[in-house]
């Protein structure tokens, strides 16, 4: 018995996915791209989200929930926001804050050659 709920725990783990990953398979499944980018950078007069404090993003998603905007703009992500509960939103901000740019991200430079560069 214990070794099948320690194979069923494995599994569970493994298969789990990070806050993170479900907020970006949110982002992508509701097309937040289409106004604010593939890299959260914001398109036009849409707002950049990545990297933007968790907490503020937050209470502004769970506004535009309740129906509330500042602005007309602003009122266009009230059906977007109408479906969403506390856990989507915690995933999406999660994703939000802690998004990374893959192809600018800093990285080891590994084609670096030190022979023929005049060395003693």
């Amino acid at each position: 018995m214990r070794f099948i709920l320690l194979v069923f725990l494995t599994f569970t783990s493994i298969l789990a996915e990070t806050s993170y990953e479900k907020g970006k398979n949110l982002y992508i499944s509701h097309a937040c791209y289409s106004c604010h980018g593939h890299k959260l950078e914001g398109i036009h007069r849409y707002p950049r989200l990545a990297n933007r404090a968790k907490g503020y993003m937050s209470y502004k998603l769970k506004h535009f929930r309740e129906g509330k905007a500042d602005s007309q703009q602003q009122e266009m992500m009230i059906t977007f926001a109408v479906d969403l509960s506390d856990e989507d939103i915690d995933n999406l901000t999660t994703y939000f804050i802690d998004y990374v740019d893959v192809e600018n991200a800093e990285s080891y430079d590994d084609s670096y050659e030190n022979y023929g560069d005049g060395g003693s």
